[in-house]
C-alpha cells in the first residue's frame, strides 16, 4: 500500500491548481507541510504517528493564490482512506476481526439511536440569538444516515464527507452535528 501524496516534482510545478480568479484557496506552503508530514508517517508505518481522523480535521488557512480547495480535499479524502484501511488491518491482526466489527457495530448504534430521536430534536440547539446548521437540512442527512446504519441504504465515504448545511438561528449545534458525521464516516470506513 502507498500513500501517493502528490509533492512538487523536479520541474517546480505543483499537484494541485491554483484557486481560480480571485477565489483564496489553501495556503500552498501550509498544504505542501501536512502532506509531508502524512507521508512520512505513512511510509514510517507508525500508528500513532497520524491517524485518519487527524487527516479529516486538517485545516489550512484560506489565502490568495492558494490551491484549489476541492483538488486538495479530494486528495485528502483518498490521504484518509489509506490510513484508514492500514488502521483497520492493524486493529484487526491486534484484537482480531470480531472486536474490530463490535467496536464498529457499537459506534454505528449510537449513532443510529440519536438519530432516530424526533426531527427537530435531534441535536442540542444554539440560542435563538446564534446560528447553528439548519435543522430541515442535518434532519434530512440524519434519516440518509439512519437508513443506511439500520437496513444498508447505500451511502459512500464521500457523500458524507461533503455534506454542507447552510445557517440559520436556533439552528442544531454545529460541533454535535459535525462530530456524529465523524462517527459515520468512521464506521463507513471500517465495514469498508
Amino acid at each position: 500500500m502507498s500513500l501517493d501524496t502528490e509533492q512538487t516534482d523536479d520541474t517546480g510545478h505543483t499537484p494541485f491548481p491554483d484557486a481560480p480568479g480571485r477565489s483564496k484557496g489553501y495556503e500552498k506552503r501550509a498544504v505542501d507541510a501536512f502532506l509531508a508530514q502524512a507521508r512520512s508517517a505513512f511510509e514510517a508505518d507508525d500508528a500513532e504517528a497520524l491517524r485518519s481522523v487527524e487527516v479529516r480535521s486538517a485545516a489550512f488557512p484560506l489565502v490568495r493564490r492558494g490551491y484549489a480547495i476541492d483538488a486538495v480535499d479530494a486528495a485528502l479524502g483518498r490521504i484518509e482512506d489509506a490510513f484508514a484501511a492500514r488502521e483497520r488491518e492493524q486493529a484487526m491482526s491486534r484484537r482480531g476481526a470480531r472486536a474490530w466489527v463490535a467496536e464498529s457495530r457499537e459506534t454505528a448504534q449510537v449513532v443510529l439511536d440519536r438519530l432516530l430521536r424526533p426531527r427537530g430534536r435531534r441535536f442540542e440547539r444554539v440560542g435563538f440569538l446564534r446560528y447553528g446548521y439548519r435543522v430541515d437540512e442535518v434532519d434530512l442527512v440524519g434519516d440518509k444516515i439512519a437508513r443506511y446504519l439500520a437496513s444498508g441504504e447505500p451511502l459512500t465515504v464521500e457523500q458524507v464527507r461533503s455534506v454542507a448545511f447552510r445557517m440559520q438561528r436556533g439552528g442544531y449545534r454545529e460541533v454535535q452535528v459535525d462530530a456524529v458525521l465523524d462517527a459515520v464516516v468512521e464506521v463507513v470506513l471500517a465495514v469498508g
